[in-house]
C-alpha cells in the first residue's frame, strides 16, 4: 500500500531527462540490460517501469502503485503477458499521471504541471523506444479515469505526443458501458488487442 506522503507540489521533483539517465547506470539491484525504472528509486512518483526491447507495447493506466523491478505486481504481470501474448518483445508501464498512490483516492486534487511535464517527456521518449514498426499504446485505466477532472487534460496531452509520433492506440477486453477501457488486471492471459479511437473516446465518453 502507497499512500501519499503530501502532493508532489511540496516536493521536488525530478526531471525525467535526469531521472533517466541515473536509471540507465549499472544498479545494485536489477539488471538494467532487462529493466527499465524510472526513477531507479522508491518514491511519490514513477515515471516508467518495464522491460527493455525494439517493439514494446506500452501499457497506459491511471497512476502507479507499488510495483519496481523484480517485483511486479499481479496487475503489471498480467501487463507483460498480454504484451508478449500479443507479438511485443517488451513492455513499458507508463500513467496518465505519474504520482505514485494505491487508492486512486489518495491521489492529490490538483494537477502538479510540473509533474505532469516531465510526465509527457517520458511519453514521448516511450515512444521513440519502438525500433520497428508504429508506436503501440494500450489503453488501461478503466472507470478510475474519472476520479480526479485533470486527468481528462493529462490524457488530451497525451494523444497530441501520440499524433505527432504515429502512436496506434488498442484496448483490450470488454469496454465498460461508458466506454472506458478494460483494466489489466483481470484480463485472459490470452487477450488480444483491438482498435481503439481515443481521440473519439475524449470527445464521447469524457
Amino acid at each position: 500500500m502507497h499512500v501519499p506522503t503530501c502532493d508532489t507540489a511540496q516536493q521536488d521533483i525530478q526531471s525525467f531527462s535526469l531521472a533517466l539517465e541515473e536509471a540507465l547506470r549499472p544498479q545494485a539491484d536489477y539488471n538494467v540490460s532487462h529493466w527499465l525504472y524510472v526513477p531507479n528509486r522508491y518514491c511519490d512518483y514513477r515515471y516508467i517501469l518495464g522491460t527493455r526491447g525494439e517493439r514494446p507495447l506500452i501499457c497506459v493506466g491511471i497512476n502507479p502503485s507499488t510495483a519496481a523491478p523484480n517485483d511486479l505486481d499481479n496487475t503489471l504481470k498480467s501487463v507483460e503477458r498480454i504484451a508478449l501474448g500479443n507479438g511485443y518483445d517488451s513492455f513499458i508501464m507508463f500513467n496518465v499521471y505519474a504520482q505514485r498512490a494505491t487508492r486512486p483516492d489518495d491521489m492529490e486534487r490538483s494537477c502538479n504541471p510540473c509533474l505532469h511535464h516531465e510526465n509527457m517527456a517520458a511519453f514521448r521518449w516511450a515512444l521513440e523506444q519502438t525500433k520497428t514498426g508504429t508506436p503501440a499504446v494500450w489503453a488501461a485505466w478503466g472507470a478510475i479515469i474519472e476520479k480526479r477532472p485533470y486527468l481528462t487534460d493529462c490524457l488530451k496531452d497525451m494523444l497530441q505526443v501520440g499524433q505527432e509520433l504515429g502512436a496506434r492506440w488498442f484496448s483490450a477486453g470488454a469496454r465498460s458501458k461508458k466506454g472506458h477501457p478494460h483494466h489489466p488486471l483481470y484480463l485472459r492471459k490470452d487477450s488480444g488487442l483491438d482498435p481503439f479511437d481515443v481521440a473519439e473516446y475524449i470527445n464521447s465518453c469524457l
